[in-house]
Parts: C-alpha cells; sequence; structure tokens
C-alpha cells in the first residue's frame, strides 16, 4: 500500500465515508449528532438543532483527536426528535419520546459491537427525556454510552439571538435575514404553562423565542466555541452521571 492509502486507512473522520474493513482495524469510539427536524421561525432553516449538533461533534472530534488520531470518529447525524412543541408549524416531523428512546437503545446495542465506547451530541432540547432514558438503560446494559448537551450559557429558547447567531457562523447562506423578527421574549419560565397545553404556537405565531435581530455572527462563533469547549472538556473527563449525561 502507498503511504497516502495507509493514512486514509487509518484515520478516517466520518462513518459515513468509511468502509467496513477500515473499522475491522480501528475500533475507533464514535460520537452520534442527535437533532431534530422543526420549524426554526421564518428565518432559520428546518434541521437547524441538526445542524448545529453536527457541526460541534465534528469539530469535537478535532479537538480530541489531536493527541490520538483516528480515536473519535462522527456518526451521520440522527435528524429526527421529539419536536410535539412544533406541532402545527409546517415542515415539523416529530417522532416522539418513546420512539426517540427506543431508536437510541438499538442504535446504542448495534454501534457497541464494534465501537467500544459512544457519545451522544445532542443539539434539541425536546430529546432530553428519550437520551437520558436511552443512555441509562445503555448502560444498566454494560455498554460504554454517555451523552453531552450542546450547551451555551444566557442562551434564548428557541430561533432567536442564540440559534441565529451560531447558523450565522456556521452556515450563513442558509440565514434569511429578511425574514427574521422578534418573537416572544418573555422568560421560558413564564411561557410553560401555555406552552404545555397549547405547544410553541400557543405563545408565538412566530414561532419564536428571543430575538434573532441581535444574532452576529461574531457571537455566534463565541457562541459555537463555548459549546465545543463545554463538549470536549466532558468527553475527556467521561464521568457520567446516573443519566449517562457527562459531567
Amino acid at each position: 500500500m502507498n503511504s497516502a492509502y495507509d493514512r486514509h486507512v487509518a484515520f478516517p473522520s466520518g462513518l459515513g465515508n468509511s468502509t467496513s474493513r477500515q473499522l475491522r482495524s480501528m475500533s475507533p469510539m464514535l460520537i452520534i449528532p442527535v437533532g431534530s427536524t422543526e420549524q426554526h421561525g421564518p428565518h432559520l432553516p428546518l434541521d437547524t438543532d441538526t445542524r448545529i449538533a453536527t457541526a460541534v461533534a465534528h469539530a469535537v472530534r478535532e479537538r480530541l483527536d489531536a493527541p490520538v488520531p483516528g480515536e473519535w470518529m462522527v456518526a451521520p447525524p440522527v435528524c429526527y426528535g421529539a419536536s410535539g412543541e412544533h406541532e402545527g408549524f409546517p415542515g415539523t416531523v416529530s417522532i416522539g419520546t418513546e420512539a426517540l428512546r427506543l431508536l437510541l437503545v438499538e442504535y446504542g446495542r448495534s454501534a457497541c459491537g464494534w465501537a467500544p465506547r459512544l457519545a451522544f451530541v445532542n443539539g434539541h432540547g425536546g430529546n432530553l427525556q428519550a437520551l437520558a432514558a436511552a443512555v441509562t438503560r445503555l448502560r444498566d446494559e454494560g455498554r460504554d454510552v454517555g451523552w453531552v448537551p450542546c450547551f451555551a450559557s444566557g442562551a434564548d429558547a428557541h430561533a432567536g439571538h442564540t440559534e441565529t447567531s451560531v447558523l450565522l457562523h456556521i452556515s450563513p447562506e442558509d440565514v434569511d435575514a429578511a425574514a427574521w423578527s422578534p418573537g416572544n421574549t418573555a422568560p421560558l419560565a413564564e411561557l410553560m404553562p401555555a406552552m404545555r397545553s397549547g405547544g410553541v404556537a400557543a405563545v408565538s405565531e412566530l414561532g419564536v423565542l428571543g430575538d434573532p435581530t441581535t444574532a452576529t455572527a461574531a457571537d455566534g462563533e463565541r457562541i459555537f466555541a463555548e459549546m465545543v469547549d463545554g463538549c470536549a472538556g466532558r468527553m475527556r473527563r467521561w464521568q457520567p452521571d446516573r443519566n449517562g449525561l457527562l459531567i
């Protein structure tokens, strides 16, 4: 084999473009982005959560691979989640908490047949219950699995300053600045009673909780770096709590 081929065999970065032959000799640990397909106001794409989780996962892999190239690999994302609060807006496709839980459990059981460790990187808050239940079950079965959130301090709730800024940083061509408009900026705790019965549509006709008009790419770069730093730190420490959340 020539040296270029050897390097390609040894260190592919993504599961989707790898071969079974490569994986047989590598036994990489696996990072799985988990997102959603749901409305994000009139200005952001439906796969916003999936894009963010996937971008964070790839950046984390580069960070973790610095000492040992090829140790981690990023899987194709889980693109559908528990998004029932966004029903009523065109484009939302929710599989619900129970279906997502089952999907993640079976995913983990299968992938752990060849990957020694799995880390789910979550980009959608509605997935938390399913992730905690699935990862707890997998760990109870003796599998080395954990999960991390794409967390940013001071973030607004949905399609506002935070997510719009991150998209301006990682995917600016898909942000429709001409269509953005402030949504409901009340604290999420105040909105929850109405949202529990009527979803996001009950508190925001636009489907926006926050103000995207203040978003900037520079702020998105800062927020994205905070997400990557947080996820990478948790994965390096690998200290799962009782629900498999890496702390």
